[in-house]
């Protein structure tokens, strides 16, 4: 379990509309692998082909950056939280990858950690928690999982590109968590834990707090585990709710790599995490979007995309997007609203080439990558204004 204090929160999304006969065609990624892990249990989950348990995750304090949105109106407490999710972030390159134009050439050419969230770094340090799927581990380990095509690491020292970039929470189930094994896993959430940083990953839940308010996450790894994930969910879920979570967030590495529709498994389980007790489901792992559902007044969002990609130097789709939610609680009561907002995106700040700094999307561009998520979006009845809030 782990604990951390944090920051300010946001509203969600926007649109357009398209082309939905082309929905299910993508591009390429430098990137196929599969990778099974369970962290330190929870009360009473059995092991699924898992290796040994992690460490206990760490409780770092650090202090607010926003003071708390709380006022008194009728003698109510109020309280507001802005969530930012962001979709695949790799701090690193894979074995197969060349120095040049690469994600170690950028950080060693940089000189600074703020160069790579530099354009995101308004809106992550605006909310109150942001959260991205951190896929590959941070490790110096030598020894690859036999059989990967591509094992994806980065220095641990990158770690410090999060915080750098106002991430305060990762989730770390994904097929590329075990690409170096059970050493890069731990250094993985030795380095995480390090900087401050909040983590969930399979049986380890973590805790995010900010403003009074306990933001509860779990992160599972469907695409190697199947079906086998909703017992880890479940009670995932049910230990958050012990430990008194006021929010809780699932993360899905669930889908198809470069698909643009959602599988029917990650209708049915995004629905069922919501029966369960979850306020909001987060996917990745298909590397493009996919588009964003309601169900009995909760979100889940199929695919986030890729956002600070370094296993790929020139991704032919680089659309990505922030999602972000706003929740209301009253007196401690989490409220009925849905202030939702999308913010397009691209993985880099040119077109040509990856340079790995996640940029917001402006003019024609922020309308077309708005367009793409409303027409994704289309068949869950879900539509984005252009500045890309949700049409009601």
């Amino acid at each position: 379990m782990n604990l951390n204090s944090g920051k300010v929160l946001a509203v969600v999304l926007s649109a357009v509309g398209a082309c939905l006969a082309a929905g299910c065609a993508g591009g390429t990624q430098e990137e196929t692998s599969v990778a099974v892990l369970q962290p330190q249990p929870l009360k009473d989950i059995s092991d699924v082909t898992e290796p040994s348990s992690l460490p206990v995750s760490a409780s770092a304090e650090e202090p607010s950056m926003e003071e708390s949105t709380a006022s008194e109106e009728e003698g109510s407490h109020i309280v507001t939280i802005t969530i930012s999710a962001a979709g695949d972030v790799t701090l690193g390159t894979h074995h197969q990858q060349d120095y040049w134009y690469s994600f170690r050439q950028a950080y060693d050419e940089a000189e600074d950690e703020s160069y790579f969230f530099a354009n995101v770094y308004d809106i992550f340090s605006s909310d109150d928690m942001t959260l991205v799927n951190l896929e590959g581990p941070l490790t110096l380990a030598e020894e690859a999982r036999e059989g990967q095509v591509y094992s994806i690491k980065g220095d641990p020292r990158y770690a410090d590109i999060l915080t750098a970039g106002s991430v305060e929470a990762v989730s770390l189930g994904n097929n590329h968590m075990m690409d170096y094994l059970e050493q890069g896993r731990n250094d993985t959430v030795q380095a995480v834990e390090e900087a401050g940083i909040v983590y969930a990953y399979e049986k380890t839940v973590g805790i995010y707090e900010v403003k009074g308010i306990h933001i509860g996450m779990i992160s599972v790894n469907e695409v190697s585990q199947g079906y086998l994930v909703e017992d880890t969910i479940q009670k995932g879920i049910a230990e958050l709710q012990e430990q008194g979570a006021d929010l809780i967030l699932v993360s899905c590495h669930w889908g198809v790599e470069r698909e643009y529709c959602p599988e029917d498994y990650q209708k049915i389980l995004g629905e069922k995490c919501i029966d369960w007790g979850a306020d909001l489901v987060i996917g990745h792992h298909p590397h493009v979007l996919q588009g964003i559902d309601e169900y009995k007044g909760k979100y889940i969002i199929y695919s986030l995309g890729n956002f600070c990609f370094g296993a790929n130097r020139n991704p032919p789709d680089k659309d990505s997007m922030i999602f972000q939610q706003t929740f209301t609680f009253i007196d401690g009561e989490k409220q009925e609203d849905q202030e939702i907002r999308v913010i397009p995106c691209s993985v880099s700040s040119v077109p040509e080439r990856n340079n790995f700094q996640p940029t917001p999307a402006e003019g024609d561009e922020k309308t077309r990558i708005l367009g793409r998520i409303n027409e994704f979006s289309l068949e869950f009845g879900v539509q984005f204004d252009g500045d890309g809030y949700r049409l009601w």
